[in-house]
């Protein structure tokens, strides 16, 4: 490599490792969202629009904002939509000086039309009077003016989008269609992390650590960086071998979705400081190749098979703890009693046996040099179950479970 060469990759390497200490310095501060935080960057490398799907209050816009935020010289818009919401309040007003002189222009700074990062609230409560622009500004990242004239080009990198529900009509389907990575989003799980967020409210931390990128290095990794890795034939062969597992139980993507996921394989190798897709870079797939969250389970199965021998007893795992938390649920009303016999023969002996069993999985899938997200994600949700039962069952201070982890 040539000294020319050396000063084009250090920068696309700093980019990477900036991004990755953003998704760190994220993660510790939004409890449960490691892994949406990390596809936000992945589909935001990608140059692609995502969606948090889930209940309000859940952090969404919270994310998109701090994402943005750590993005020097980005410009940000965010808007909740309704069914009333008019392409001008998207895209720009009209100047009201100009249209006194008789002029009749838009003034775009602070709308859509000049956001490099844009979150869309509510987005399948769309109007239709804002639909076509709407697709347009997603599709191709252009606005065509009221008054007509050339389309306005838009410097949009990616969407961030939010929905409480799923489209329930063509028109919001049609948008749905354009979002490429979909992200659920839900309450958080573990009481020992919602203790951790009450006391947030009344704690004052010190500041945080905020690491930032510069827009032009992010510009160029979406543009340059990103495209140039490598996509290894294997990779392409796993690909299709995973098409024809989901196809044989009826989950069918179309090409086009097919062919776009390909950046985000690049994007997350790009991410992870890689010049190669791997089979790691996979995992994100699960996010990508279902259209309703009933599918996302057995697109989770078929994806993580694929990416390593880890995942399936990892995910055997995660039925056993998601069957004692079903059974933790069916007990509410029971006795202290009839609570603690349950944890004492069953659960306790179950989730321990379950955890001790993710941490050897965890063990020799670092020392494959295999991804860890599976099995980190079912050691999670086994802390999270373990935690209720806890508090739930034994009746201990959510505030001193962690302790016991």
């Amino acid at each position: 490599m040539g000294p020319q060469d050396l000063r084009e990759a250090q920068p696309a390497e700093d980019t990477a490792v900036g991004l990755r200490a953003i998704g760190d310095e994220l993660s510790d501060r939004f409890y449960e969202r490691a892994d949406v935080v990390r596809t936000l960057l992945v589909t935001l490398l990608a140059g692609q629009h995502s969606l948090l799907l889930g209940p309000p209050g859940t952090a969404k816009s919270e994310m998109a904002r701090e994402l943005t935020g750590r993005i020097e010289g980005a410009s940000y818009w965010e808007i909740l939509l309704s069914k009333f919401t008019a392409p001008t309040r998207m895209f720009g007003p009209i100047d009201v000086a100009a249209l006194a002189r008789g002029e009749y222009r838009q003034v775009y700074d602070g709308r859509a039309t000049t956001a490099h990062v844009a979150f869309i609230d509510e987005i399948f409560k769309c109007s239709t009077a804002a639909l076509n622009e709407t697709l347009g500004y997603l599709n191709e990242r252009i606005y065509h003016p009221e008054s007509g004239g050339e389309p306005v080009r838009c410097p949009l990198i990616g969407a961030i989008t939010a929905s409480n529900e799923l489209p329930d009509g063509e028109d919001s389907a049609a948008i749905y269609d354009r979002l490429l990575v979909r992200i659920e989003v839900k309450y958080l799980e573990d009481p020992s992390n919602f203790a951790a967020l009450v006391r947030s409210a009344v704690s004052r931390p010190a500041a945080p650590t905020r690491t930032t990128v510069e827009l032009a290095a992010l510009r160029r990794a979406v543009a340059e960086h990103v495209p140039a890795v490598d996509v290894p034939d294997l990779i392409v062969d796993a690909v299709c071998t995973l098409r024809a597992a989901l196809r044989r139980r009826e989950l069918v993507a179309s090409d086009r979705r097919w062919r776009q996921a390909v950046g985000l394989l690049q994007a997350s190798a790009y991410l992870d400081g890689r010049r190669s897709v791997t089979e790691n870079d996979l995992s994100v797939l699960t996010h990508v190749l279902w259209n309703s969250p009933a599918e996302r389970p057995a697109v989770e199965r078929e994806v993580l098979h694929l990416v390593n021998p880890d995942a399936k007893e990892a995910l055997d795992l995660a039925d056993t703890i998601d069957e004692l938390e079903a059974q933790l649920d069916a007990m509410a009303g029971q006795s202290r009693e009839a609570l603690s016999e349950w944890v004492i023969t069953k659960a306790h002996h179950q989730l321990a046996t379950a955890g001790r069993r993710l941490e050897r999985l965890r063990e020799e899938a670092v020392g494959a040099g295999r991804s860890t997200s599976a099995v980190d994600r079912v050691t999670g949700r086994q802390r999270a179950v373990r935690a209720r039962v806890l508090t739930e069952a034994l009746g201990v201070d959510a505030s001193a479970v962690q302790a016991q982890l």
